[in-house]
């Protein structure tokens, strides 16, 4: 095994592989729709996230509170909101697969609470908002871009780790993601193991036969001998 435990699987995912090597993995094993939108994307280019998948389920609203329903969950600003950033554990990823596109699902002041509670940062299929904030805390989040409007009177957490889908990409709770400046990727814990096995012999194959493409390889003759491109 490459790794112990996941402290070690995360640091190995972060220095020595990257998304597009794991998606090839995973179109090789028939996980051909793995990859979150292509629009979600990290606040910084260098930004690298690794972490166990702690979705959330956002469901939009119409104000901060509503009275007279079925639901007493719609009576609290927030819905869960709360709840789930006192519950994310360390190296859990806060990702939210959104509902509409009419507000931020994450804000400085939730990220300062996943880092006290050593979160590996935040993944939305949606907006941020308090862009400066969040960099200034060096903890990496990956969102489809800056919008400032809040969700408190649009949104609400209505569970969490519970399994959620972003736009046909089940995520599971405790599912691996991924994420680097060419994407998200969302890897399914019962196969994870084997996923990152041969992620690292394909990176380390990529990085052979770049040694011999830049030596004179041609590329004919290249995937002749390796089958790797």
């Amino acid at each position: 095994m490459l790794y112990s435990n996941d402290k070690e699987l995360f640091s190995l995912m972060k220095t020595q592989l990257y998304t597009s090597v794991v998606g090839d993995i995973l179109d090789k094993m028939g996980r051909t729709h793995q990859f979150l939108p292509p629009q979600v994307r990290p606040l910084k280019d260098d930004m690298v996230i690794a972490g166990r998948c702690m979705p959330v389920l956002e469901a939009d609203v119409t104000g901060f509170t509503t009275t007279g329903g079925h639901n007493s969950l719609l009576e609290h600003n927030f819905g869960m909101m709360l709840e789930a950033l006192d519950d994310i554990q360390e190296d859990e990823v806060y990702i939210c697969p959104s509902s509409s596109l009419s507000y931020a699902l994450i804000g400085e002041i939730m990220c300062t609470r996943m880092k006290i509670r050593k979160a590996a940062g935040s993944v939305v299929n949606g907006f941020h908002r308090d862009t400066r904030g969040i960099l200034s805390l060096g903890m990496p989040v990956f969102s489809r871009g800056p919008y400032a409007q809040d969700q408190g009177p649009r949104g609400k957490v209505l569970d969490y780790r519970v399994p959620v889908e972003a736009e046909g990409v089940l995520v599971n709770p405790g599912d691996i993601v991924f994420g680097d400046y060419d994407g998200v990727v969302i890897i399914p814990q019962q196969i994870e193991d084997e996923v990152i096995q041969m992620a690292y012999e394909k990176a380390t194959g990529e990085n052979f036969v770049a040694d011999k493409i830049r030596a004179g390889l041609s590329a004919t003759e290249s995937w002749a001998r390796y089958k790797i491109m």
